[in-house]
């Protein structure tokens, strides 16, 4: 079903440039751009840990709030391609502050689509630059007919789902955990 996903992507953005789908599925629960982001992760089975983590971090009344944001949204495999125990210890009340530097290094101010994201790359020499909401830095870039989103750290994640309209921005989903350095 990914493999059909991110085929289905690079057609659309190979054919268009971008890829929209009207109220896309995401975890099993389709996504409504009438609903906030975390009106809408709650439902995704793919992304339990991301949700689990946002109210561990106190972050769930922003992402409620009017924005707009642009979420690079890891699903619960990326955040099990982190060293065993990170999520747990990162989970802990103590490290509330840690774990909310590290969620909002994967949100943007503002409301950019795979379409603004694929212009600004090409726009920009094949790389496109954005400061998160936790003033760390992403970069955009294209690597065949795929996005993919790289961290201060040289990590790469790749958006998988693009354009999941939400009531207060969009989110790409992605299949690794973005770090701040």
């Amino acid at each position: 079903m990914k493999l059909l996903k991110a085929a289905m992507f690079s057609m659309a953005l190979a054919v268009s440039g971008t890829a929209y789908a009207a109220n896309p599925t995401v975890g099993g629960a389709p996504m409504y751009a009438s609903k906030n982001i975390v009106e809408n992760a709650v439902n995704s089975k793919d992304h339990t840990t991301l949700v689990a983590a946002i109210k561990a971090a106190d972050l769930v009344k922003t992402l409620e709030g009017p924005g707009p944001f642009t979420v690079f949204a890891p699903t619960n495999e990326a955040f099990a391609k982190l060293p065993k125990g990170t999520v747990d210890t990162l989970l802990k009340p103590e490290n509330k502050d840690k774990l909310a530097k590290i969620l909002t290094a994967h949100v943007v101010a503002g409301k950019v689509t795979a379409e603004d994201l694929i212009r600004d790359i090409k726009k920009n020499g094949g790389k496109y630059n954005m400061t998160t909401v936790s003033g760390d830095s992403l970069t955009a870039e294209l690597k065949g007919k795929h996005v993919y989103i790289i961290d201060e750290s040289g990590g790469a994640a790749e958006v998988t789902i693009p354009d999941v309209m939400q009531s207060n921005g969009v989110i790409h989903v992605v299949n690794a955990v973005l770090l701040p350095k």
